[in-house]
């Protein structure tokens, strides 16, 4: 499918995709700010998200990653920088995966290398946290608003066994493309690829994400 996108901005491409349960416009403002003086700035509704609508989520990485196919196509675009945090560094790196020649770099922040030995603790309490949030009415007023598609079984979706695609995250070894990790010091799970990634690929650099703390 063809994603919902905005454009701005002349020159190379950078294409931002967004985290879960956001769009390109809500969360991307200051990239695209900063980066459309320079560059051209292309701002994706990732698959049943915003103005993306879709049901279809069994494949969804691959799924989404054909979407961006189709979306850059539509728009002209032979090969661009590709940028994405937690959902949509997964959709970045898959894609980067199947369609290299497409990808001049990547940016990647906010994706686990290795299962953890408690994801399905984390799992859980992460599906707990889900629950307070959506418990506020306004959050839920708020994704309602956003979101033209529903977003309640997108959300339910990631609760399914292994939807989190270890299989593609556990191995960089064949991107040729470069590409800088961009890991959360606070982060454990994280951190394991700012390792191992490096190690396997000279294409792939590391930049930490510093947690500043108070210090008094």
């Amino acid at each position: 499918m063809i994603l919902h996108t905005e454009k701005s901005g002349d020159g190379e491409t950078i294409i931002f995709l967004h985290t879960g349960l956001q769009t390109g416009r809500t969360e991307l403002t200051e990239q695209d700010a900063y980066f459309r003086e320079k560059y051209q700035v292309i701002l994706p509704d990732l698959r049943g998200h915003g103005k993306s609508v879709s049901e279809a989520y069994s494949n969804y990485f691959k799924e989404s990653a054909n979407d961006l196919l189709e979306t850059a196509d539509h728009l002209g675009i032979a090969s661009a920088h590709v940028a994405g945090c937690s959902l949509g560094a997964l959709v970045a790196l898959v894609f980067a995966k199947i369609y290299p020649k497409r990808v001049k770099s990547l940016i990647l922040s906010g994706i686990i290398p290795e299962k953890p030995l408690d994801w399905e603790a984390m799992e859980k309490e992460d599906a707990e946290q889900e629950a307070k949030i959506l418990a506020v009415q306004a959050n839920v007023d708020y994704f309602d608003k956003i979101h033209h598609g529903d977003w309640r079984k997108l959300l339910q979706s990631t609760r399914e066994a292994d939807w989190y695609p270890f299989d593609e995250t556990g191995d960089l070894s064949e991107l040729s493309m470069p590409v800088l990790f961009i890991v959360g010091e606070a982060n454990q799970h994280e951190t394991v690829g700012a390792i191992k990634y490096p190690n396997s690929n000279e294409n792939i650099h590391v930049a930490e994400r510093f947690q500043l703390k108070r210090l008094y």
